[in-house]
């Protein structure tokens, strides 16, 4: 592991008067703001506004007047601000990863990474969002003379309430299907990372989003989270299986409908015959890439024993040799942690579980030699239920080694938990894997990949089971959960009741003779 200081020069793009350029989006009318800190340095880069609930009623406001011209917008025009942002987002990618980092302290290679998954999110949608948003005439009751039309209409205002781990893919990409469909957003980002969405967001509008469209908030979760939700129509939120508890209460009090994407407890599988190789790097990534702040990243990793003690000292080896320092190119493998205070969270959990008996195999110390928040890429060996990073996400660079004698112990153990969020398999038989994928309790399972190959399919729905979540984001569902459905039912003849004279006896028989009829008939 490179134990060189850091040399940093801050991106000429994170200028002074740009970053508040992009925090005079936010309203703070009491005056009151959060310092907003360069993680790598402590420096602070600027003051972030903190809305009042008189703010927060405010950009409501705002956002509901401009939704209804929105709303009325053509689907073909309102597409047609996507298809320019994402030339914009694309030609501005270093940019955004500059904002990405200097707010979050992770590495260039995630930072660009994350960059791209907001035109990942508006290539999809726009091959998908005229069709899925399109009347579709279905069948009446009675054949030929009634039909029933789906109509998908937009929710209104969605809340999106975003984390800090990656806070333009989740405050941007989740906003876009919303938008598509007609709805105004209004956004509620971490105070520590809300630079980078911001940023976003003034993309959009110089692609054509209209102004007062998409809104910001800001100010720390429980004083801004409570209001943002009773006033939204929809909310997506991203972050702890605590706070989603507490954020699906309070939906459904109000009758409003939420997804919820929240914690894991990921495991990784290596059956007999992985390549080791390939599955040492695919674990070095799951558990320390983003320094292991990915809802879909790796903690658990188990090992056939035949193999354990090989694939710990590949992994092992893997781990120390990392390139871990502050830098705004391309050359560190791992940055820091998003705060001092997060560190603090990450320490405590392998401290405790070495009090409780767990061995440390390599890492497990802060590196203030780095800058205030790094923290070693972390291997734990005896962890048991009893210890805090044995049952809750340590959401950080620390990764426990299990050894397994059956195939069927190897998930039993996988599926020992509460979460079920993302899961990984590795093996040279696709089979095989398939096979142990289908009984693993995860709403995402990766065969030997850790998690982008799941994330970036922007196709299939993804999300969580169990404590994980309620609901996806991507897929049809990503789009169509911001709708509401409206049925247009059309009687072309007054059938549905006895003729003038009948008898109901006589005009029930027809009906279950004609239910039957159909039935023989396949119709109904």
């Amino acid at each position: 592991m490179t134990l060189a200081p850091p040399a940093l020069t801050r991106p000429a793009s994170v200028t002074g008067p740009f970053l508040r350029q992009l925090v005079a989006r936010v309203p703070g009318s009491s005056g009151e703001t959060w310092k907003l800190t360069e993680v790598y340095t402590g420096d602070v880069l600027t003051e972030l506004p903190q809305s009042t609930p008189e703010d927060i009623e405010q950009a409501f406001a705002t956002a509901r007047a401009a939704q209804r011209k929105w709303a009325a917008t053509p689907l073909k025009q309102r597409l047609a601000v996507f298809k320019r942002a994402h030339a914009l987002f694309v030609g501005n990618a270093r940019t955004v990863a500059d904002l990405i980092q200097v707010e979050s302290g992770k590495n260039r290679r995630m930072a660009i990474e994350e960059s791209c998954d907001p035109p990942m999110v508006m290539s999809h949608y726009l091959k998908r969002a005229a069709a899925l948003l399109a009347p579709r005439k279905r069948g009446g009751p009675v054949p030929l003379l009634t039909s029933s039309t789906e109509i998908r209409l937009p929710k209104g205002v969605v809340g999106v309430i975003a984390p800090w781990n990656f806070p333009f893919a989740t405050g941007i990409s989740d906003a876009i299907p919303a938008l598509m469909a007609g709805n105004a957003v209004v956004l509620k980002p971490d105070n520590k990372t809300a630079l980078s969405p911001l940023y976003g967001i003034a993309l959009l509008e110089e692609a054509g989003l209209p102004e007062g469209l998409f809104q910001v908030v800001c100010g720390e979760g429980p004083a801004v989270g409570p209001p943002v939700i009773d006033r939204a129509d929809y909310v997506m939120f991203t972050g702890s299986t605590a706070t989603g508890r507490a954020i699906g209460e309070q939906a459904g009090r109000n009758l409003i409908g939420c997804c919820l994407e929240l914690g894991g407890k990921n495991p990784m599988l290596v059956l007999e015959d992985a390549d080791l190789e390939e599955a040492t790097s695919g674990a070095i990534f799951g558990a320390f890439g983003n320094t292991g702040q990915i809802c879909m990243h790796v903690e658990r990793i188990y090992l056939p024993q035949s193999r354990y003690e090989e694939f710990k000292n590949a992994f092992v080896a893997k781990a120390r040799a990392l390139d871990v320092r502050a830098a705004y190119d391309f050359g560190p493998e791992m940055g820091s942690l998003v705060s001092v205070e997060h560190l603090g969270r990450v320490q405590s959990h392998v401290e405790d579980a070495v009090a409780k008996g767990a061995t440390v195999v390599c890492g497990g110390k802060p590196r203030p030699d780095l800058g205030p928040a790094f923290f070693e890429p972390t291997v734990l060996e005896g962890v048991t239920q009893d210890m805090l990073c044995g049952v809750t996400e340590t959401f950080g660079p620390v990764v426990a080694l299990y050894p397994y004698r059956t195939v069927d112990e190897a998930i039993g153990l996988a599926n020992d938990t509460d979460y079920g969020l993302n899961a990984s398999v590795w093996s040279r038989d696709a089979a095989a894997a398939r096979a142990v994928a289908a009984r693993i309790e995860s709403g995402n399972v990766n065969i030997n990949d850790i998690l982008a190959t799941a994330f970036a399919a922007k196709g299939t729905p993804s999300g969580g089971v169990k404590n994980s979540g309620v609901g996806a984001r991507h897929g049809d569902q990503g789009l169509l959960k911001y709708t509401d459905v409206q049925n247009v039912a059309v009687l072309k003849k007054q059938v549905m009741s006895p003729r003038p004279g009948q008898a109901y006896e006589k005009y029930v028989e027809g009906m279950l003779s004609g239910l039957k009829m159909m039935r023989r008939l396949r119709i109904r």
